[in-house]
């Protein structure tokens, strides 16, 4: 999508979904990027050795290689079940795709309902200490649903 989202200095709102993540600044009337929530890692080391690949692929790239990429989802029923894959595409939205500096922009995120209080202190746990956010907030996805 090409939307000016470049020097916002807006909350950024970000939607973890099973099959997408959909991310944006708020007070934007639609999302910056969404793609798809998986994570591809590739079969065999030696695929061909003449090929320029990466050791994994995230979002639309997996797509676009999956005959080569075991191909992981870190989102089941909208539970983190990977914190490991959920950390890495967390990076590629902030620095690839929204091309912030997380540590800049307060976040808002839904949640599942059903999401266990553990994944919620996970989630806090890992923006705080790894991307440095100042601040979160958690909302029900269903409450965002006609916004997102």
């Amino acid at each position: 999508m090409s939307f000016n989202c470049m020097k916002n200095l807006n909350s950024i709102v970000m939607d973890n979904g099973s099959g997408t993540i959909k991310a944006g600044f708020a007070g934007d009337s639609q999302p910056c990027t969404v793609f798809p929530t998986t994570i591809g890692c590739l079969r065999h080391a030696s695929v061909s050795p003449g090929m320029n690949l990466k050791d994994q692929y995230i979002g639309s790239e997996v797509i676009e290689n999956k005959d080569i990429l075991s191909i992981h989802y870190p989102i089941e029923h909208g539970i983190v079940t990977n914190w490991d894959d959920m950390e890495k595409i967390w990076h590629h939205t902030f620095y690839n795709k929204l091309r912030i500096a997380p540590e800049e922009h307060p976040f808002l995120l839904t949640e599942a309902p059903l999401n266990p209080k553990a994944n919620r202190e996970k989630m806090a746990q890992v923006l705080f200490e790894h991307f440095n956010v100042p601040g979160i907030i958690l909302v029900l996805f269903l409450t965002l649903s006609s916004r997102m």
